[in-house]
């Protein structure tokens, strides 16, 4: 993780970057009368970002009129892309630092150029033989007395678990499977301070887990359910808030195989659900919030192998319901169907569930959101919706009506577990409910 750090004064040594108005005066900042002269040309060229390089370091000027336009939470993403802009342009000229300030009052928008830099610094290189592409950009600080030292920590915090979620999901299935993936996460929560539990095959077997339990048959790795826990001593709610995380470690559509260009290229990433679990209760227990939290990750392989689950199989779910499969690569929601009934136990205040997209989702709105639905009551769903848009994970809302749930009723089940060629997405959603 690029670590970021707060400062009262500007060093002049290393680059900058100023985010400042048209009117400023720049001698005062410190600028030179040539340097203050190009500021003033690029300004009449309507240019809001601008360059200086000083050959030891470079400096950014950074206009606030820009976003005189935009909405709040389109200006917080914009700082964030700048900080992204910038931390190319450091890593491109072999500096190992630069900082952030403003003559403006200010103070989340510099955090937020300090995480766009951080997290566009992240790379995931480590199976490369030569380290020549490495980034050299090392450290971000933020110069500024408004901002605490707690922002900075909980800035931190939140930044090194994106890259724990990310390195999971960038590491090849051969690395992480579904017993390495629980190994993992018993590691996160030793360093953050959460209790893991991890069942096996046997324990998951005793729990009739069906749904899991089918997904693994054609795997010759053992599934697991990693069951994790923080719980602070003054938690403010009285019934767990519950994350639940598809960790579908590779996906190959098992019997109802993938086609393989671009599509099983990539399903080493297919437990990125169970990612965001294990690192959002790494950020949880780290920065110490005072909630109760549970997180549950059924974790397997999709395979064709000799004892695969097929098309036609009626399943017994952990909940007892019973499940006809039609296609075995919807089989995200055969797993998650039943870590969402798991989850029961506990009487939880809110359940959040978290998937790589269905094809169907991802044809609806590509990668600019994500796809959402449930059953929880507005004032949740628009508290969710309000986190998301403040950190550009904007939440599309799919309409959750009865209606759909007519298309995944069986003949012979108590469901199927697709529900035919319209509303992919919906009816997944349907399934878990």
């Amino acid at each position: 993780m690029t670590p970021i750090q707060l400062s009262s004064k500007i060093n002049n040594q290393i680059s900058l970057l100023v985010i400042t108005t048209k009117k400023a005066k720049w001698a005062e900042l410190g600028f030179s009368k040539e340097e203050a002269t190009y500021i003033a040309k690029k300004i009449k060229q309507e240019d809001n970002f601008i360059t200086i390089n000083r050959f030891e370091s470079l400096v950014f000027v950074q206009l606030i009129e820009e976003f005189e336009k935009k909405n709040t939470a389109a200006t917080y993403e914009a700082y964030r892309g700048i900080g992204h802009k910038i931390a190319g342009a450091i890593n491109a000229h072999k500096y190992d630092s630069f900082q952030i300030s403003s003559t403006e009052k200010v103070s989340f928008e510099l955090l937020c150029v300090a995480e766009g830099a951080a997290l566009g610094n992240y790379q995931f290189i480590k199976y490369l033989s030569s380290q020549k592409t490495k980034n050299t950009l090392q450290s971000i600080t933020i110069v500024s007395n408004t901002i605490s030292q707690i922002n900075i920590d909980e800035l931190n915090i939140v930044n090194d678990a994106v890259y724990q979620a990310r390195n999971l999901v960038n590491e090849p299935q051969n690395v992480i499977n579904a017993v390495t993936f629980a190994k993992e996460m018993q590691k996160m929560g030793k360093a953050a301070g959460f209790k893991v539990e991890v069942l096996h095959k046997s324990q998951i077997e005793s729990l009739k887990m069906g749904g899991l339990l089918a997904v693994n048959r054609g795997s010759i790795t053992p599934p697991t359910f990693t069951i994790m826990e923080y719980k602070p001593a003054k938690a403010i709610n009285k019934k767990p808030f519950v994350i639940v995380g598809k960790g579908v470690v590779y996906d190959t559509g098992g019997l109802s195989l993938k086609p393989t260009p671009n599509s099983m290229d990539s399903m080493k990433c297919d437990m990125g659900g169970g990612a965001v679990a294990c690192a959002s209760m790494y950020a949880i227990a780290k920065a110490k919030l005072p909630y109760h939290v549970i997180a549950l990750v059924p974790a397997t392989d999709n395979r064709p192998g000799g004892d695969a689950y097929t098309p036609g199989d009626v399943i017994t779910m952990y909940d007892g319901q019973t499940v006809e499969v039609l296609n075995t690569d919807a089989e995200g929601r055969m797993l998650l169907a039943d870590a969402l009934a798991y989850a029961k136990k506990y009487k939880p205040e809110l359940v959040v569930d978290f998937a790589t997209l269905t094809g169907a989702a991802a044809a609806a709105i590509g990668q600019y959101g994500i796809v959402c639905m449930g059953t929880a009551n507005e004032d949740t769903k628009t508290s969710l919706k309000e986190s998301g848009n403040n950190v550009h994970e904007r939440l599309v809302e799919f309409p959750f009506w009865d209606d759909f749930a007519t298309l995944i009723k069986s003949d012979i089940a108590d469901m199927k577990n697709i529900g035919g060629p319209v509303a992919g997405a919906i009816t997944a959603g349907k399934f878990l409910e």
